[in-house]
């Protein structure tokens, strides 16, 4: 806008100055400027006529470590160039997406390829594609906006759990590992010949009619130990920032976790104290890995709730036979003795802590790389932080509670075996 009325001052002046003094080398310019000034605003005017232009995302979920593709088409179906556009996607992604200036013959087309990887969890909007051109003396400029604004979900990182394997559950037909059994549950895999000592109700009477031989059927234990998965966000147990705090270190073992479980068909639960409390009840199937991964891209280390108090809320749906999982950094002791109150009720436990301590040194290193001071009082809180750490071990040794300890940055295949 200061620049057109700058413009507009001094073709005034120009004009004026040319009638005033009649000097023919002011009216050449007068004549030049209107040439310069009309040509370059009908340029721009035609800049975005005939132009046609798209971009098309390749999904619109994904993982943290996954990359996104975006393909951006522009097409000019007049017998004028365009010598001179500016395309530029607007989004929230971290990182953005590359905007490219280019130059498009008559009649021509142009595509290309952006491939940007996703690197935060999180909800995210890519905006309508903004197209701009202008004259070269950049007098003027013309805008336009193509497609509508989409959103993309990138979920946490999931990493493979090979050795990961919960405890077996107290009841028949619902073992974590399918085996052999004397017993007869619903799962029946196959028959073999009678054998002396088998019980009359496990004959199968059709395959004993087809093979003219007695024919006893075979049972295995149904991979069905449900599990529920308490997720603490409480903010006042978080430590570190980025890819190495202890909320996304948890968020990445919540998912870990039950992508196995329900890789390996069992019910998971789950129960987040975040912002507000999140209550998931159990199921099976990929329609729950849908909502486990949904809620896990948007939860945020803002709880107000303490675990203890998440442990007795949620308590009551947990049912016999099932497995609660504990993903925690909190050193507060408090919330032991919930979780080992569920063994008189048959149902397994097992815990995940944190290193708070490891995130906030991983941090400080960080911000002493950008050269941000580090306060000396961190050494007494980092010892402080070591004896809460080492009572709380005690204290879940007492419970005989099934513990994993995850560092940041250490691989969660070798921490969870």
């Amino acid at each position: 806008m200061i620049r057109r009325f700058q413009l507009f001052v001094i073709a005034a002046i120009l004009v004026v100055a040319a009638f005033s003094t009649e000097e023919g080398f002011l009216f050449y310019l007068v004549y030049l400027a209107t040439l310069v000034i009309g040509g370059s605003y009908i340029l721009t005017r035609l800049g975005l006529a005939d132009l046609e232009a798209g971009y098309a995302v390749s999904q619109l979920t994904g993982h943290v470590g996954d990359r996104l593709q975006v393909t951006y088409t522009l097409r000019n179906t007049s017998r004028m160039p365009k010598p001179w556009l500016e395309i530029h996607n607007p989004t929230t992604l971290p990182g953005g997406l590359p905007g490219r200036a280019i130059t498009l013959g008559s009649r021509s087309e142009r595509s290309w390829l952006v491939r940007a990887p996703l690197i935060r969890r999180g909800h995210f909007r890519i905006e309508p594609l903004q197209i701009r051109t202008g004259d070269p003396f950049g007098f003027f400029e013309a805008s336009a906006s193509v497609g509508q604004g989409i959103a993309v979900v990138i979920y946490p990182r999931i990493e493979k759990l090979p050795m990961w394997r919960l405890p077996a559950a107290s009841i028949e037909g619902s073992h974590s590992a399918p085996e052999r059994t004397l017993q007869a549950t619903p799962l029946a895999t196959t028959v073999r010949p009678y054998a002396p000592g088998d019980a009359f109700n496990r004959i199968h009477w059709r395959s004993t009619a087809r093979h003219g031989e007695i024919q006893v059927k075979e049972f295995e234990l149904e991979q069905t130990a449900d599990a529920w998965i308490f997720l603490d966000l409480d903010r006042s147990a978080q430590a570190g920032r980025g890819e190495d705090s202890t909320v996304e270190v948890a968020v990445r073992v919540a998912a870990s976790i039950a992508d196995k479980a329900l890789l390996e068909n069992r019910a998971v639960g789950m129960t987040v104290n975040a912002h507000r409390m999140a209550i998931l009840p159990a199921d099976r199937g990929s329609r729950q890995h849908l909502k486990i991964m949904q809620l896990l891209a948007a939860v945020e280390g803002d709880g107000s709730t303490p675990l203890a108090e998440s442990l007795v809320a949620a308590a009551g749906r947990l049912r016999r036979g099932m497995t609660a999982i504990v993903i925690t950094p909190s050193l507060d002791p408090s919330w032991i003795r919930p979780i080992a109150a569920l063994r008189t009720r048959g149902i397994g436990s097992v815990v995940v802590t944190l290193d708070a301590a490891a995130a906030d040194r991983i941090d400080r290193a960080e911000r002493g790389r950008h050269g941000e001071r580090v306060s000396p009082l961190d050494a007494a809180a980092d010892e402080q932080r070591a004896q809460r750490s080492r009572a709380l071990r005690h204290a879940l040794s007492e419970y005989e509670l099934r513990v994993h300890a995850v560092t940041p940055g250490a691989s969660l295949a070798e921490a969870l075996t």
